[in-house]
């Protein structure tokens, strides 16, 4: 079990170049992710919230949990660097379905927002959050 946490949280990019790059990259994805998407679950616009789609037909209150979670809760865990890899799954999830599903008819430029999404959260997943981040701590803290 310690071996899969290990792989899990273990990120390095070799040097602190890359690793500050990595660290600007994840702060600043999760702020526009948080300021653009997420602040608009907790607007009311016209007397009403935003409609959140349900291509998958999911129970409402489970699919609006969600979107909610991967836009307002999970930049925070990407910001910090704590459990990234794991963190960013119901992110991605929501943004291949933005663009695989519903999105699937619209221009490119339409689609061009759920799909850099997808592809700047689908790098966190595989870089992991580098060594600036609660991730790398925690591994130093479990092997040590």
């Amino acid at each position: 079990m310690i071996e899969i946490i290990k792989q899990i949280l273990h990120s390095d990019l070799g040097n602190s170049f890359n690793n500050i790059a990595l660290l600007v990259f994840r702060v600043l994805l999760a702020i526009e992710l948080f300021r653009v998407h997420g602040m608009k679950k907790f607007r009311v616009e016209n007397g009403q919230k935003e409609h959140v789609p349900n291509p998958l037909h999911l129970p409402e209150k489970l699919n609006g949990l969600v979107a909610t979670f991967s836009d307002t809760v999970v930049p925070f865990f990407i910001i910090m660097g704590l459990g990234t890899r794991l963190a960013v799954l119901p992110t991605i999830g929501v943004t291949a379905v933005g663009y695989f599903v519903v999105h699937r008819k619209d221009s490119l430029e339409v689609r061009d927002v759920p799909y850099m999404y997808t592809l700047s959260l689908l790098l966190l997943l595989a870089l992991g959050a580098g060594t600036y981040s609660l991730d790398y701590y925690l591994l130093n803290f479990i092997t040590n």
